[in-house]
């Protein structure tokens, strides 16, 4: 099922179409099961999944360590076929507040070494600072990723959350792999100028976000309970208004997704998938059930018609509410 594969970028690996973000199993949505989790990781790499994306402070370490385990127990070729996408910079403080970014080279060569330590291995596939330094040049962060380029700790370089001019100028400095960045039916901001520039340097995207968190899977409900610090209980499009009208887009979408005989989740990933063979959705699955639906997008085909179907439920611009709360909002506006 997870045959079909795609390149970052021009100067990246070959992946597969889908990857897994593990952010979930250890932070920001509630608790998650372990065993679980580990269960789902390896149901991915059996499914052909080569694609697993962390980040160094997803449960302060957690995570990574979480991935590392799991790795150690799957069989040697699932092992081998796993490419590592690790996220760094982000500072934290032991109650999990978030307390700025650290984009400096000295900072840089230090979490690798934290992550490699709890990877498990001796290399990073694809490093990238999770949100721009606004005190350090992107020139600074990336020129020091390269330097552990050299050294053979990282493969590929990345970046997460720029904007277009920041591309061009990291991408002056060495070779950028690929472009982290929110992208669905109801983030589509990076489609005016971002992608477009993406695509003229031959920069990959990896698309997070791909169901926005759970708000267009179609198994989020109104009167859903969240956990003492979910995410989703302070962001702006699951409060009020801004969630029931958004749940209407996505009862609009059902209607399109039962015609197909598909779910509302694989009609959504499908459409990010249509949009063109370098980017690559990441699905945030923690649980083999979801995983196996995620994956069932695959098989689903869109025509003409049914796009121009979605498009007319789901337009560009129909969400309410930020992607964020103010504070990041705040920090991406400055780095955009």
């Amino acid at each position: 099922m997870t045959t079909r594969t795609r390149t970052l970028g021009t100067t990246g690996p070959r992946v597969s179409a889908l990857g897994l973000g593990c952010m979930g199993m250890s932070a920001l949505y509630g608790g998650a099961d372990r065993a679980e989790s580990i269960a789902t990781l390896h149901a991915a790499l059996e499914a052909g999944v080569t694609l697993l994306d962390t980040g160094d402070f997803y449960g302060m370490g957690h995570n990574e360590l979480l991935i590392g385990e799991a790795l150690r127990a799957a069989p040697a070729a699932h092992r081998e076929q796993a490419l590592i996408s690790v996220k760094f910079g982000a500072l934290r403080d032991p109650d999990g507040a978030w307390a700025g970014y650290d984009g400096r080279p000295a900072a840089v060569k230090n979490f690798a070494a934290y992550s490699l330590q709890r990877l498990g291995t001796d290399h990073i596939d694809v490093y990238r600072i999770a949100r721009v330094d606004p005190d350090v040049p992107i020139e600074e962060t990336v020129g020091a990723i390269a330097e552990l380029v050299e050294k053979g700790c990282v493969r590929h370089i990345g970046l997460s959350e720029v904007g277009a001019e920041t591309l061009r100028r990291a991408a002056a400095t060495a070779p950028i792999t690929d472009l982290q960045i929110e992208y669905s039916l109801i983030s589509r901001g990076i489609e005016d100028e971002i992608l477009p520039t993406a695509r003229e340097l031959g920069i990959a995207v990896t698309a997070y976000g791909v169901l926005s968190r759970g708000l267009i899977s179609g198994h989020f409900t109104p009167d859903r309970q969240l956990a003492a610090g979910d995410f989703r209980s302070f962001s702006p499009r699951f409060q009020g208004d801004n969630l029931r009208h958004n749940l209407d887009l996505v009862e609009a979408l059902r209607k399109i997704a039962e015609q197909k005989g598909v779910t509302v989740a694989q009609i959504a990933i499908a459409w990010v998938l249509s949009r063109g063979e370098d980017i690559v959705p990441l699905v945030g699955a923690r649980r083999r059930d979801r995983l196996a639906e995620a994956l069932g997008a695959l098989e689903v085909r869109l025509d003409q018609a049914d796009l121009a179907a979605i498009e007319e439920a789901v337009p560009a611009g129909a969400a309410a509410g930020d992607r964020y709360p103010s504070a990041q909002m705040a920090h991406l506006d400055s780095e955009r």
